[in-house]
């Protein structure tokens, strides 16, 4: 894993189909894509051996097919897909649709942050311990 941070920016207009934002980041413990389909545009039927994915719908309107049946999602709609399901993304619509890809393997380890209530605290606890700071205060 690499240390320090990454950023990039979404960029629906790049023209290409797929845009790895895994690479771009620096990722390496679960999958991360930018996925743009024109209208009519589908992606392959194709499973997986291991890793499952989670397809959130950014704008348009996808369909995925799983295992034959399809199931569309509005935007801000998300699915999760098991590995050994066969699935396609299909823009049946007539506007693009821009959606993120997300997939990974093995069990989630979660319950390991740890949160501080200042900058200057060393030592910090689990965050369901730590209380939430005050909002911002109105302009």
């Amino acid at each position: 894993m690499e240390e320090g941070f990454a950023r990039t920016r979404l960029d629906p207009g790049t023209g290409e189909r797929f845009v790895p934002l895994r690479r771009q980041l620096g990722v390496s413990s679960f999958g991360l894509n930018q996925i743009v389909l024109q209208p009519r545009q589908r992606g392959r039927i194709h499973r997986h051996e291991r890793q499952e994915e989670v397809y959130l719908v950014l704008s348009g309107t996808l369909t995925v097919v799983i295992d034959g049946e399809e199931h569309e999602l509005a935007e801000e709609e998300a699915i999760r897909v098991a590995p050994a399901l066969r699935r396609q993304l299909v823009n049946a619509g007539a506007e693009p649709v821009v959606l993120l890809a997300l997939g990974g393997e093995g069990e989630h380890r979660g319950r390991d942050g740890e949160a501080f209530t200042a900058w200057g605290q060393q030592t910090g606890a689990p965050p369901q311990e730590t209380p939430l700071p005050e909002d911002l205060p109105a302009d």
